[in-house]
């Protein structure tokens, strides 16, 4: 994997440790994303629904071709990723993880190119959602998503070391995986997403929600309705505030330091949601509920969920029933992860068996006449139980009815010699 220069990765590193919501304040309006917010002199973060929507102040690098970001120039339209070229991506992420502890970012990445869906719109990809606009120029200088420069960083060498891997798959892949290694419900993702080919493509800036808005709950509502979510889902997305943290010199959140991020990992600094900020589990419920720890932090859209009657029902069952909340938020990601997208083949297929999600494995010989493909265990399954169905099993072959095959050996001989004579 192309390392990262010293300098692209302590930014990486500063970023990762950051997935708040937060509040973008320019001269005119204050905004609050879905997404992390650019962050430019001018302009100053402020508060969101999700740490994965926070804002990060790091500018952003010209590379080689002079452009901004990554793929920055229009590219064919891409059909589904390749499936075993998606696994390999993901022990790829999942190494890179244990180096730069950047779930938070990778999580908000892949919201962020989700989080553009409109259900009011039919075509796709006007309609925004997963399709990898987030690739481009024109969308990284959205105010909404300051920072996320650096999750491309870290995923492009994974990009361009799977090139059969579109960037809808691989923000969402990398965004999933985060949370099952940070210690989260396995998601029940679908891959197969199909990319945006050009910036024209990209989501016009302000789908995103408003910052600071004077009813929080009311707010939310307006926004992730929009999206085709429900209460359950708001409530259930915001628990991923499980992780990352706040800086006040990025998005004007938080504390420069506690007693919780004082020491990293990473770059130290900011202040969390919850005391272990990087571990995934129902403690951001606990700990907005109760309100004891100073050095913990609450928004209005957190106070928001323990304030609003229908948030609160559901707030107060993952406080003490964290089983409950992990198969929400489980359900509540991965159709997040689906919003806008187009997939191919249309079902989408699981990384878990390389099927069409929710499709039975068809046995296609063809795919194995090669040897170069192993069977999968689903169809390994249905195979014996076949061959068992007629009496065989793997320590007692079938006996052969020897009678049967002198007659056919004879019917084939009569039919070649006809051949011959005729």
């Amino acid at each position: 994997m192309t390392s990262l220069s010293a300098t692209a990765a302590a930014a990486a590193t500063n970023a990762a440790t950051r997935l708040l919501p937060s509040v973008t304040t320019s001269a005119s309006a204050a905004r609050l994303s879905y997404r992390s917010t650019v962050s430019f002199s001018s302009l100053r973060s402020s508060t969101r629904l999700s740490q994965f929507f926070l804002p990060q102040k790091n500018s952003f690098r010209r590379f080689s071709t002079g452009r901004i970001g990554y793929s920055t120039v229009s590219s064919p339209k891409c059909a589904a990723s390749d499936p075993e070229q998606l696994k390999s991506a993901r022990e790829d992420i999942k190494e890179l993880l244990k180096t730069k502890f950047c779930h938070p970012i990778l999580v908000r990445l892949g919201w962020h190119d989700a989080g553009t869906y409109n259900k009011n719109i039919e075509e796709w990809p006007q309609r925004g959602g997963a399709n990898g606009s987030l690739r481009f120029e024109i969308e990284l200088k959205h105010g909404a998503n300051a920072g996320l420069v650096n999750a491309l960083k870290l995923l492009q060498p994974i990009k361009e070391k799977y090139s059969n891997v579109t960037y809808a798959d691989l923000f969402q892949l990398a965004s999933a995986t985060a949370i099952e290694d940070a210690g989260g419900p396995k998601l029940p993702m679908k891959y197969g997403r199909v990319d945006v080919s050009g910036p024209e493509q990209c989501p016009e800036e302000g789908r995103l929600p408003d910052a600071g808005p004077p009813s929080p709950a009311s707010h939310l509502r307006d926004v992730f309705y929009r999206m085709g979510l429900n209460d359950k889902e708001i409530v259930a997305l915001s628990g991923a505030h499980t992780l990352g943290r706040s800086r006040p010199d990025r998005s004007g959140w938080g504390k420069p330091e506690t007693k919780y991020t004082k020491d990293g990992p990473g770059a130290p600094g900011g202040q969390s949601w919850t005391v272990q900020w990087l571990k995934f589990d129902n403690s951001y419920f606990k700990d907005i509920k109760e309100r004891r720890d100073e050095d913990l932090l609450v928004l209005p859209t957190d106070a928001a969920i323990f304030e609003d009657p229908s948030f609160k029902e559901y707030a107060e069952k993952y406080a003490v029933d964290q089983d409950a909340f992990f198969k929400d938020y489980a359900e509540a990601h991965a159709a997040l992860s689906n919003l806008g997208a187009k997939f191919d083949p249309p079902e989408g297929f699981s990384l878990d068996d390389s099927s069409p999600a929710g499709q039975p494995e068809m046995f296609v010989a063809a795919k194995y006449s090669t040897g170069k493909k192993e069977l999968s265990d689903s169809m390994k399954q249905k195979i014996r139980a076949e061959y068992e169905g007629f009496g065989g099993s793997p320590d007692k072959p079938l006996q052969s009815n020897y009678f049967l095959n002198i007659m056919i050996v004879v019917a084939v001989l009569a039919i070649v010699t006809s051949f011959v004579m005729n």
